[in-house]
């Protein structure tokens, strides 16, 4: 089995990286950044036109008619942009909610009790009525929170979200470490008159029975995380080419070379187990590749903070957004728990 790029989709990756640095450059990603919540249309139906939201989408309805390789590399560049918006849950919904594919609908999605752009969506896939607003660690990605239905995965712990109490919160983003941050498990009992159910999406109804996380989204998150991977490895090697110290490179330094050596180990082993897994599409390949972006994607931010030092922890800095972004996307899909049991009982059975 090969797993090297063809020539198109090779040529498909440099597109979608050109369009996202030409439509999404930094300046466009710190102007979302100061404003928190705004989805850009033009940039989604720029991504529309482009065929971001309809690959998978075969030809004779009216989509671009390629496979799941060809979008977990579209999702891998738009995780190395650090794209905003419910991409993956308009992405899914291409040929079932009207108007996804081209990018004039934008939809979002009820992943376990969490949703993603529920504010901004024009249609929302599963039942987010009494969702409560959170304040998410990450100032790219506004979240809600529902009551999970029965038999859905609970939201493990960790700095998704923390409510939104002005006595509680600081008035600005903040990171979070992983273990400041526990998410109850169970529903949220909360009085009537705080509850705000927005008014403009319209909620699709979801299958009565829960079922776990779709392969498919798990995998397209796991390229999302890759993306990450592979630019923070980038950030900070051009940081230790670049930051001086003692009249030479820090990169001359032994410990900055390991930090280094350690990102581009973890991103280059799971975008082996990523692209394995788009090509067999099994459940168990990818649980593992999963895991391997989830822990390339965390690790590797918090790596690439250590080289910047002091100046990575700035809100100046981008290296913080990654690691937000990588902690809010580490916890979809059930999170890491739900592809460890799924691998282990693959190897088990």
């Amino acid at each position: 089995m090969r797993f090297r790029l063809t020539d198109d989709q090779a040529a498909l990756r440099a597109g979608v990286r050109e369009l996202l640095e030409r439509r999404f450059g930094r300046q466009a990603l710190r102007a979302a950044v100061d404003a928190p919540g705004r989805l850009d249309r033009v940039l989604w139906r720029a991504l529309g036109e482009a065929g971001f939201f309809a690959l998978r989408l075969p030809e004779a309805d009216g989509g671009v008619g390629l496979g799941l390789p060809e979008a977990v590399l579209a999702f891998e560049e738009a995780g190395r942009a650090l794209l905003p918006g419910p991409l993956l849950a308009t992405h899914l919904a291409a040929g079932t909610v009207p108007g996804a594919a081209s990018g004039e609908t934008v939809v979002a999605a009820v992943d376990g009790e969490l949703v993603e752009w529920l504010d901004a969506a024009d249609a929302v896939r599963g039942d987010a009525s009494g969702a409560v607003a959170l304040r998410s660690v990450d100032p790219l990605t506004p979240l809600h929170r529902v009551t999970a239905p029965p038999g859905a995965a609970a939201v493990p712990p960790g700095p998704v979200a923390v409510p939104p109490s002005p006595e509680a919160v600081p008035s600005g983003p903040v990171a979070v470490p992983p273990d400041a941050v526990s998410v109850p498990s169970g529903p949220v009992a909360v009085p009537p008159d705080a509850v705000s159910v927005p008014s403009g999406p319209v909620a699709v109804p979801p299958d009565p029975v829960a079922a776990p996380p779709d392969p498919v989204a798990v995998l397209l998150t796991a390229a999302e995380q890759l993306g990450t991977a592979g630019r923070v490895c980038e950030l900070a090697v051009e940081h230790a080419r670049a930051r001086q110290q003692f009249g030479r490179p820090i990169g001359a330094f032994q410990a900055v070379q390991h930090l280094c050596a350690d990102l581009l180990v973890r991103a280059e082993t799971a975008r082996a187990a990523v692209y394995a897994a788009a090509v067999t599409a099994d459940p168990a390949d990818i649980a593992a590749a999963r895991l391997l972006a989830d822990e390339a994607a965390v690790q590797g931010a918090r790596d690439c903070l250590q080289v910047h030092g002091g100046m990575g922890f700035t809100w100046e800095a981008d290296v913080h957004l990654h690691l937000k972004r990588a902690w809010v996307r580490a916890r979809r899909g059930g999170g890491s728990a739900h592809g460890a049991e799924l691998l282990a009982a693959a190897l088990a059975g």
